[in-house]
């Protein structure tokens, strides 16, 4: 029987991978002109180091961690930096991104090749690399790999679940670099000295379960996962695979733990071996929206409007522009965004993907809290958020919150669940950094 969390808990949308999952990884052209945020990742953003005029090549650093929670930044093209600009991220925040203009030569800057590293070694090139969780939030790999002297960390996990619909980036790279994976995922276990290598696959994918198991040899577990959302969150990742739960406001390392995504494990093996700094990622661009749906290997400071038009979308057809998945992904107001680390889809959706409902009043039904991964109670943070009730929607689990989506997608009654319990999250740490101050 496949392994799964929580007894009755996460939802089981449509899939909607039959789009992509059967097409090859093909590499975009980088376009004309780049736009590189210099936050791709979790923590402070990083520190500018070039300006108007400086001539640049693919992998020059252009600016450097701005904390102990940041990462290095790459040029994706070589060519000459505009300046700096302020652009939208996928979240609202306007960002600074530094603009480039492609001269086409693309001249490399690579960092120089290890063998046989060290896991002191390991952890520096991931910090070097600019490597980052390309699953997620982005969280810095160089602060994943040193967690503090007093977690026992005793095992590693890929993930590799890919549980949100449309997106088959991370598929595709099993069934075409499994064994970029699986060396990643041996530099990452000496990197934190463990022998368990987990790598979780939901068992819709038996072509990336094969590929990895014909590669993986002695000492990593390919670990078959009963489908279903949210498999591929980390908590109820750890649970599947070790049946272990991550005490709430703690971390993976506390339940013995270290997380990574099947991206990252790839971007440490080029890391490693080619010297490759984090300056392009595998992406899915989707929905039926667009009519030339693709797996894409994009150079990061791409805008989704390239992809758009690559991947020739319907300006007519289109209703919504999704990045990331379509559960914890974030709408975006327009196409002027830019590919950053964490970019594991852009969904061009048409009235056959968007399925729009008229906001009513809650019935008090409770499936909200029937299918909770986390076992909250998402109306009840929602209400109190709503009426300006911050301590109490902390008491009922704000926090824990995985932002899954789940609540918001069996609502009868079309509440923005995830969107209030975002909202109360937000408000809540504001209140608690304004405290500290």
């Amino acid at each position: 029987m496949a392994n799964t969390f929580g007894f009755g808990k996460g939802v089981h949308p449509n899939p909607c991978k039959e789009l992509t999952e059967n097409l090859r990884i093909k590499v975009m052209e980088a376009p004309e002109r780049v736009f590189i945020p210099v936050s791709q990742h979790l923590g402070a953003p990083a520190k500018v180091l070039v300006k108007a005029g400086d001539k640049v090549k693919i992998g020059t650093k252009l600016a450097e961690c701005g904390g102990f929670v940041s990462a290095n930044t790459f040029s994706s093209v070589s060519g000459e930096v505009i300046g700096i600009v302020k652009k939208y991220s996928p979240v609202g925040s306007l960002v600074d991104h530094i603009e480039i203009q492609n001269d086409g030569k693309d001249t490399t800057a690579f960092l120089k090749p290890l063998k046989n590293p060290t896991a002191a070694e390991i952890i520096e090139r991931s910090k070097d690399a600019g490597l980052v969780g390309m699953g997620g939030a982005g969280f810095p790999t160089n602060v994943k790999l040193t967690p503090p002297p007093d977690k026992k960390v005793d095992s590693l996990i890929i993930n590799a679940a890919e549980c949100e619909p449309y997106l088959t980036c991370d598929y595709r790279l099993m069934i075409e670099q499994a064994d970029k994976i699986i060396k990643g995922a041996r530099y990452l276990a000496t990197a934190l000295n463990v022998k368990n290598i987990y790598i979780g696959v939901e068992d819709n994918k038996p072509e990336g379960i094969a590929a990895l198991q014909k590669k993986a040899g002695k000492g990593i577990n390919v670990v078959a996962l009963k489908t279903r959302y949210p498999q591929g969150a980390e908590k109820q990742l750890i649970y599947a695979l070790l049946k272990r739960k991550v005490p709430c406001g703690k971390l993976p390392a506390d339940a013995g733990a270290v997380v990574q995504n099947a991206g990252t494990a790839v971007a440490l093996c080029e890391a490693i071996e080619e010297g490759k700094p984090l300056y392009e990622r595998v992406l899915t661009v989707s929905g039926h929206a667009a009519k030339n749906p693709m797996n894409l290997l994009v150079r990061t400071g791409t805008l989704y409007s390239d992809l758009a038009a690559l991947c020739k979308v319907d300006e007519n057809e289109l209703k919504q522009i999704i990045s990331g998945g379509p559960m914890m992904g974030y709408a975006v107001a327009n196409a002027d965004i830019a590919v950053s680390k964490t970019t594991s889809g852009v969904l061009f959706f048409n009235d056959k993907d968007v399925h729009e409902k008229e906001q009513t009043n809650c019935i008090n039904c409770g499936k909200c809290v029937s299918v909770c991964p986390m076992n909250i109670n998402p109306v009840y943070i929602a209400r109190y958020y709503e009426a300006g009730n911050y301590d109490e929607a902390e008491r009922y689990g704000a926090l824990n919150c995985i932002e899954c989506g789940s609540c918001s997608y069996v609502c009868p009654a079309a509440r923005p669940l995830v969107q209030d319990i975002r909202g109360a999250k937000k408000e809540i740490n504001r209140i608690k950094k304004e405290g500290k101050k």
